[in-house]
């Protein structure tokens, strides 16, 4: 259980697919120009991520190493499929957002990297666990730039309005360049929290440590 939580917490935190990782960029900088369709396309991934990686795990043994790559996007493919057609069936304006980017999925490089690099070595279990973990940071990654693109280009959040009357929207964040402002200036943000909390642990290590010495009766 302990390294299913290890998991869990690198694809959110540690190994952030959008903040750390840099991976499935494509998506990242064109579907989100607003919060629900950042929410939207990372839940998305993350169901093929879950899916695909608990179906190679289960596979690992049986699928030729010869053809490893083609088989895995095969099963990638079938997953997106299938989720396409539910998309369209029962959330059609989602899928009107989305449009080629649902497809597209199955070359995202984030879920044949974690095909290739993890689910095809380790169980069911954990390849459920990192499939999680990565789909949850990559909904986390592309719901944050998309909530900040809409209510700073337009003045609205998940389509509701939130800045008053007199704001005038700053129109370039909702189109191709905001994408990469916003998106430079979180990595930057979250890259200045790491560096303080690392400042700050290595300020209790040096005092505890300070602190025992001092304690230890050792006479110099």
């Amino acid at each position: 259980m302990n390294k299913a939580l290890r998991q869990l917490y690198s694809g959110i935190v540690t190994e952030n697919p959008t903040f750390v990782l840099m991976l499935g960029m494509c998506p990242t900088m064109a579907v989100t120009t607003s919060a629900i369709n950042g929410l939207g396309m990372g839940l998305t991934t993350a169901i093929i991520l879950i899916l695909s990686n608990m179906m190679i795990a289960l596979l690992g043994k049986v699928i030729p190493d010869k053809v490893r790559i083609p088989s895995y996007i095969v099963v990638i493919a079938s997953f997106v499929t299938i989720v396409q057609f539910l998309l369209e069936g029962f959330v059609p304006s989602l899928y009107e957002s989305l449009g080629i980017y649902i497809p597209l999925i199955v070359v995202n490089c984030i879920i044949l990297g974690r095909a290739e690099s993890y689910a095809s070595k380790h169980c069911v279990w954990l390849s459920m666990f990192d499939g999680i973990g990565m789909g949850i940071g990559f909904t986390i990654g592309l719901t944050a730039i998309g909530m900040f693109r809409e209510l700073l280009g337009n003045g609205t959040l998940f389509s509701v309005q939130v800045m008053p009357e007199a704001y005038e929207p700053i129109t370039l964040l909702i189109l191709a360049p905001g994408a990469f402002f916003v998106l430079a200036f979180l990595i930057a943000l979250q890259n200045k929290i790491r560096t303080l909390r690392s400042g700050n642990d290595k300020e209790e290590t040096k005092h505890e440590s300070s602190h025992d010495c001092s304690s230890c009766g050792i006479n110099e």
